[in-house]
């Protein structure tokens, strides 16, 4: 705001000096709102929650949280008298796990010393559990291929040698595999994971499991990933986020941001889950209409620009948006609050388009096991008089009234996009929000904030296609690491056939993946 001396204040009229007050209490605000926003965010709590907002997440400290819940281990008379299982009541599951038995026994000795000569009679036993935990082994396959020779010809002939997996490379499909369900499952730096192999006597270098990596994922992993593209783009109705990377050897400047993206299917289609991550430089559209080649429905997103001008552009895509997003700003304004106007909270007008948005998504989630064609029908009779309403609500607020600078960009977000978040009121597979999205790109996120940023474009589209494969994995219930040995082990075998008909067999939903792939619990 310009400055002004008191010779040029006393000289304003008395409208000028209120008009310039009223702006500058806006400002002040603005100001006051956005720092209380950063406290919250650096000091306080992770989420907000408004009780009557059904399935809010929270986010905790899960060792600390979990720890703190007292639960006492069992005695071995609860270990040995089988009760009924009470839904809920189980801590742990080893029902799947491999079973050793050990036998503790007294001697004949010991037992005739207690009762006598042949003066005893075995009871039914005492039976209590144990998990053992084995670390993981890793060890050298010495590979010794036979060579035979004529006695009386100088031919040479030499026993079948099992192929590289790269070529004259110590790597195997068990350690690669095991190298990337670290990395892209657990979130493991290369570098920490070279740490634990030299703490364990085996040391391998940074660079070459990045190596191992970008060339297996380059070489064989992109046969499934392609294949899954595919199958992606074939469907009705799909969802997609983006978050930002770093990569430092793209030929732009330090810093300069890049971008993943993150498709998936809906989470309420009865389809296979695909869950697709795509490297670019860029968060440019055209970037989601190459990726989405071929694909013709509803894509659920935030509402950036990009998104929505696919919409406008691509006559077989239609922009349906977020309602999290839409109650995000509120939300924002409520975190904000302090003192006195905290204790007010309940009669502000974030708040009453929270309590109008909960009310949305409770009638919704009674519905979220429905087939779609019931779920369209309750929608209209249960839900769309609520979106109506709050849009009624909406319309007649004032933005220009409001202090509050988050509240007044909630109320403009929703004017903005209404047509858009009415789309979900359409057609019964599309969520009315996009957080499975969210969540599908957070193991990204939480990558990143432990290795920060990618080498190079090779790495950057190499990370892409094994997270894919690993989120599409855990979407179809697959033990990952199992699941990326296999494709390992398997998909070398073909790399000389003139087709690709065999990936069909590989794709996580495959009757044809050999049980170990699959999760029992």
């Amino acid at each position: 705001m310009k400055q002004f001396s008191s010779a040029q204040l006393n000289k304003m009229s008395r409208e000028d000096l209120v008009a310039m007050v009223l702006q500058m209490q806006q400002q002040n605000h603005a100001l006051t709102e956005k720092l209380s926003l950063m406290q919250v965010r650096f000091f306080g709590r992770s989420t907000e929650k408004l009780s009557t907002l059904p399935g809010q997440m929270k986010l905790f400290n899960e060792a600390e949280s979990v720890a703190a819940e007292v639960v006492a281990e069992p005695t071995i008379e609860q270990a040995v008298v089988r009760k009924k299982k009470q839904k809920g009541q189980r801590q742990v599951d080893l029902s799947q796990l491999p079973v050793r038995k050990e036998q503790h026994e007294l001697t004949e000795q010991q037992l005739t010393e207690i009762y006598g000569e042949g003066g005893w009679k075995r009871l039914p036993d005492e039976v209590f559990s144990r998990v053992e935990y084995t670390p993981a082994v890793r060890e050298v396959v010495e590979h010794h291929v036979a060579v035979y020779a004529g006695k009386k010809e100088e031919l040479i002939t030499r026993a079948n040698r099992p192929a590289d997996l790269l070529r004259n490379s110590i790597a195997t499909p068990s350690l690669v595999a095991a190298i990337m369900n670290a990395k892209y499952t657990n979130a493991i730096p290369l570098y920490r994971i070279a740490q634990e192999f030299e703490r364990n006597d085996f040391k391998l270098s940074r660079a070459t499991m990045g190596n191992w990596v970008i060339r297996c994922a380059e070489r064989y992993l992109s046969l499934v990933y392609d294949r899954l593209r595919s199958y992606l783009c074939q469907q009705k109705v799909l969802q997609v986020d983006e978050t930002t990377c770093q990569v430092t050897k793209d030929g732009r400047a330090s810093n300069t941001k890049s971008y993943m993206f993150v498709y998936r299917t809906s989470e309420l289609s009865l389809v296979h889950p695909v869950i697709l991550y795509d490297y670019q430089t860029t968060r440019s559209s055209k970037h989601v209409y190459k990726f989405l080649k071929g694909f013709s429905g509803i894509l659920e997103s935030d509402a950036f620009s990009g998104y929505k001008s696919l919409d406008r552009r691509e006559a077989s895509i239609q922009a349906a948006f977020c309602w999290a997003h839409a109650r995000r700003d509120y939300a924002d304004a409520l975190k904000a609050l302090k003192g006195d106007a905290k204790k007010a909270a309940a009669e502000s007008i974030a708040n009453q388009a929270l309590v109008h948005i909960a009310g949305i998504y409770k009638a919704e989630a009674a519905l979220k096991d429905l087939p779609a064609e019931d779920r369209l029908v309750r929608r209209h009779k249960e839900v769309l008089p609520l979106v109506e309403a709050y849009f009624a609500w909406v319309h007649e607020q004032e933005p220009a009234s409001i202090i509050s600078e988050k509240t007044r960009s909630g109320l403009q977000y929703s004017v903005n996009q209404e047509s858009y978040l009415k789309v979900f009121l359409e057609n019964g597979e599309v969520p009315i929000d996009n957080s499975a999205t969210e969540r599908a790109i957070r193991p990204f996120t939480v990558g990143r904030a432990n290795w920060h940023i990618i080498d190079t474009v090779h790495g950057a589209q190499a990370s892409a296609m094994i997270y894919s494969l690993v989120e599409t994995a855990k979407a179809n219930h697959l033990k990952i690491y199992e699941y990326l040995k296999y494709l390992l082990t398997e998909i070398p075998k073909h790399m000389d056939d003139c087709k690709l008909d065999f990936v069909e067999d590989l794709l996580p939903w495959s009757k044809s993946l050999p049980q170990e792939c699959h999760k029992s619990i």
